[in-house]
């Protein structure tokens, strides 16, 4: 094969956004990935509809040990953006919730598109193909494939990172990035379920299934690393531990070894309604605590509390009902594990941006080498930040590829 002007490897969403707007910009591109299926996250996100953006994104959503980073790309390459490349391919779409936006009829519209637009680029693309060795000298980049050797003055890593192998994830961007002396944030399974040991979490496993709403928070939010975060969304119990939208959401912020407090009644003074409750009901704590908490747990709850008898409001102390609130209203427990990168939605950490360009995403050790999407340390909420990354960043690094190849300073 003659040779290219920019090699991209990873077909996921960064990969062949950037690869298609590359590609219309009058590059050569060679777009290569190990998988037989094109952008498998893709096509099982939202539930097989694609949560594909949202539309309230801002870099507040974001995590990373270099939280400035993802400003540039982001505001260069809005949601907007990419709600006008839906809006061109009559691609119908709603809004679910808090911003975000979801295809009306499948994920696959979302590939469809992007191999449209790739293919108006005049894309090629290698798949499946593994990529066996990486080189780089004056002149460029030489790549070694299964389908033989390509030269390329640009490489552009959208591996992605090590969530969900069985669709074919990896840590090659990884090793790329080590192979050219580019620092790794450590990396940990991120909008995952937590677990817990079995012992602690026998009294719940009955239920498993049962979704509330709740505030979830852990850590202090202090610190260079910020670690600390809160959310209310639904709580889901399961089997193992907890799961739904506010464990997804702060399994990003928690590390090991750290509690957990949730708020199991978030929109109520539980404290204040049973204690007013017992000067006017003859009613069983069962039966009162069920108007605040589904039945199922609320009976579950007493369980766990053997100095708090079920009986009459009236029979109880305050100082009994004081103290069955506040558990409710602040539940610790810490945590053994979550279920790990084969349900983890994303990876946390990744190719330390501070080596390269927020503007370019290009190296600043290596001329010509560029890290997108989810491969590099920027971990978005859940809710479509994470795809609106993978453009933006997808974009930045495109509109940088025709450009003379120089030692980024930003």
């Amino acid at each position: 094969m003659q040779p290219v002007d920019a090699v991209i490897i990873g077909a996921g969403a960064a990969g062949l956004h950037c690869a298609a707007i590359a590609g219309q910009r009058g590059l050569k591109v060679l777009l290569i990935d190990h998988a037989e299926r094109v952008a498998e996250k893709i096509r099982i996100s939202g539930g097989g509809r694609c949560n594909f953006t949202n539309r309230d994104t801002t870099p507040a959503q974001f995590l990373s040990a270099n939280p400035a980073f993802c400003r540039s790309a982001l505001a260069r390459y809005t949601p907007q953006d990419f709600i006008g490349l839906l809006q061109r391919h009559r691609i119908s779409f709603h809004e679910k919730h808090k911003g975000q936006l979801f295809c009306d009829q499948s994920s696959e519209d979302i590939i469809a598109m992007l191999l449209r637009e790739c293919e108006a680029g005049a894309v090629t693309r290698w798949q499946p193909c593994a990529v066996h060795n990486v080189t780089h000298s004056a002149s460029g980049f030489e790549i070694a494939t299964e389908r033989g050797t390509v030269h390329s003055a640009r490489l552009v890593v959208a591996t992605g990172g090590l969530s969900i192998p069985k669709i074919g994830a990896t840590d090659f961007g990884h090793r790329l990035a080590r192979q050219f002396g580019h620092k790794v944030v450590e990396t940990r399974p991120a909008l995952v379920p937590l677990t817990f040991d079995a012992d602690t979490w026998q009294p719940f496993t009955a239920l498993a299934g049962l979704s509330l709403e709740a505030v979830v928070s852990t850590g202090s939010g202090k610190g260079r690393d910020k670690t600390g975060g809160e959310f209310t969304e639904d709580l889901l119990f399961t089997h193992r531990g907890l799961s739904g939208p506010a464990v997804l959401q702060i399994s990003s912020y928690w590390r090991p070894g750290a509690p957990l407090t949730l708020d199991l009644v978030p929109q109520h003074d539980l404290q204040h309604a049973l204690t007013a409750a017992k000067a006017t009901s003859r009613r069983k704590l069962s039966n009162e605590l069920a108007e605040w908490l589904p039945r199922r747990l609320a009976d579950t709850w007493l369980q766990t509390q053997p100095e708090i008898v079920d009986r009459p409001l009236p029979d109880l102390r305050d100082r009994d009902l004081i103290a069955l609130a506040t558990s409710l209203k602040r539940w610790q427990l810490v945590p053994s594990g979550t279920e790990g990168y084969r349900k983890a939605e994303v990876t946390a950490g990744g190719v330390d941006t501070r080596e390269l360009s927020s503007t370019t995403l290009e190296s600043k050790r290596v001329p010509g080498l560029h890290f997108i999407g989810e491969v590099v340390d920027v971990t978005g909420w859940l809710g479509g930040y994470n795809f609106q990354w993978a453009w933006a960043s997808a974009a930045a690094c495109a509109g940088a590829l025709s450009a003379p190849s120089n030692p980024p300073t930003a």
